[in-house]
């Protein structure tokens, strides 16, 4: 995945014209990781729900460490670095665990 592809191109204009489409590529797929996380990000309030409703804390130290497995194992495959990949993860961990907390705070204040 991450490998160097040499282009003998034939002008300028080609290098431009392929800088273009891939920037434009990379725009689409930003816009497709935002719609993810969004979507990702809206499972916590049945997340929450149902951690409530069985006694569990937010963090689930178990579930994390099974998510980090994977995405070990993800990353192996698909030549992606791995620290910094769990990075990502990380962050969308806290994404999670806050919007939980902001529902559970909007829960007790009887806003819910």
């Amino acid at each position: 995945m991450n490998e160097y592809t040499e282009y003998n191109f034939k002008n300028e204009d080609d290098a431009r014209n392929l800088l273009e489409h891939s920037r434009q590529l990379i725009d689409d797929i930003d816009n497709e990781l935002v719609d993810l996380i969004s979507r990702r990000t809206s499972l916590a309030k049945d997340i929450v729900s149902a951690k409530v409703y069985l006694g569990m804390e937010i963090y689930d130290k178990n579930r994390e460490k099974s998510i980090h497995d994977k995405v070990d194992k993800l990353a192996i495959e698909k030549n992606i670095d791995k620290d910094i990949l769990n990075q990502i993860i990380d962050m969308l961990a806290i994404l999670s665990k806050n919007e939980q907390r902001k529902i559970l705070r909007r829960h007790d204040d009887g806003k819910y």
